[in-house]
């Protein structure tokens, strides 16, 4: 019977040493995993800080591509590489190329899934004659900056490319290529 009492002491005593002096154990495993209030886990406790960005956002950019007999899958390609949705594109062939050629543009921007949903590219369907070197390739950038104005007039900047114009670097691309690498004080990249 002293045997089993001073057993009993010793396991007390032990247990003692495992709590506060409140009384609140200090090991987490006399802790009821289920209550909702507590979890062992910190993430449960982290909360996500809201992002505040201080760069104001990108312009948004009108662009002219235009084109001339042959360059029917060039303007398509310069208009992929350039697409993005917050901006605003007119595509033109000039009356040299073919009416397939043309008709094959208009079939390619009507039938595009991402262009549709967007709603922000379009056709002159009607060719202009263009000479490079005169005022008939000033009134064929005015007629699409027209264009733009009148059906997708919410933008800040008008790029004026053709189908030999492909971009080395995107727009989401130029952002990132803003930073410049300055090496501190003392390293070994000086």
């Amino acid at each position: 019977m002293t045997l089993l009492l001073g057993l009993r002491k010793i396991c007390s005593l032990f247990l003692a040493t495992l709590t506060s002096p409140e009384g609140t154990p200090i090991l987490p495993f006399y802790r009821s995993i289920t209550a909702t209030s507590y979890s062992v886990f910190v993430e449960s406790k982290l909360r996500p800080l809201p992002v505040v960005s201080s760069l104001p956002p990108p312009p948004r950019l009108s662009y002219l591509v235009s084109g001339s007999k042959g360059d029917g899958a060039a303007v398509t390609r310069v208009l992929l590489a350039l697409y993005h949705p917050n901006n605003r594109y007119v595509v033109h062939l000039d009356l040299e190329s073919s009416p397939e050629e043309r008709s094959d543009l208009v079939r390619f921007v009507e039938g595009h899934a991402l262009f549709k949903r967007f709603g922000n590219v379009r056709v002159i369907k009607k060719a202009n004659l263009v000479t490079y070197r005169g005022p008939t390739m000033v009134a064929n950038t005015l007629h699409a900056a027209a264009i733009l104005l009148r059906e997708l007039g919410d933008w800040d900047w008008f790029i004026n490319l053709s189908a030999s114009d492909y971009p080395l670097v995107t727009q989401d691309g130029t952002r990132s290529a803003a930073y410049v690498f300055v090496p501190a004080a003392g390293s070994e990249f000086q």
